[in-house]
């Protein structure tokens, strides 16, 4: 296992910034089709982050990448990433890494909080309108002539 990134930091936003010892790639062989090649090379990239102790997240970011991460998260808190959609180790590499990039980008940022909103006047007197004429039309299907 090798530390992702040859030194200074990786920029997530202006506040946050990972450190790249952080991060533990791990070189295992692809699957898929590929012929010889990938019988013989290790290519593909499994990235290593480890979320809950990583001193360069705020709780609030941490919990929130918690959840976006989804079961890509082990129970120790370790984000796992794979990455083997390209021949060579290098753009599997940078590939990995953007993506924990943009998942901790999307983590940083908080969601917006719920307007709550109103139903019109309008639109409770249309549905209730709605509701009478369908009232209207299945006591037509009885067939119960009017006198």
């Amino acid at each position: 296992m090798t530390a992702a990134g040859g030194g200074g930091s990786i920029r997530i936003t202006g506040a946050i910034a990972l450190d790249p010892g952080e991060i533990h790639e791990s070189f295992i062989r692809a699957g898929g089709p590929g012929g010889q090649h990938v019988n013989t090379t290790s290519t593909a990239v499994q990235l290593r982050f480890d979320v809950r102790g990583s001193p360069s997240l705020p709780d609030d970011v941490r919990h929130r990448l918690e959840r976006l991460a989804g079961s890509r998260l082990t129970r120790e808190g370790v984000l796992v990433l794979q990455a083997q959609g390209h021949r060579s180790q290098l753009r599997n590499r940078e590939d990995a890494l953007a993506r924990l990039v943009a998942l901790v980008r999307a983590a940083a940022r908080p969601p917006t909080p719920r307007k709550p909103t109103k139903v019109s006047k309008s639109a409770k007197r249309r549905r209730v309108d709605d509701k009478k004429q369908h009232g209207k039309l299945k006591s037509l299907r009885r067939g119960r002539p009017d006198d």
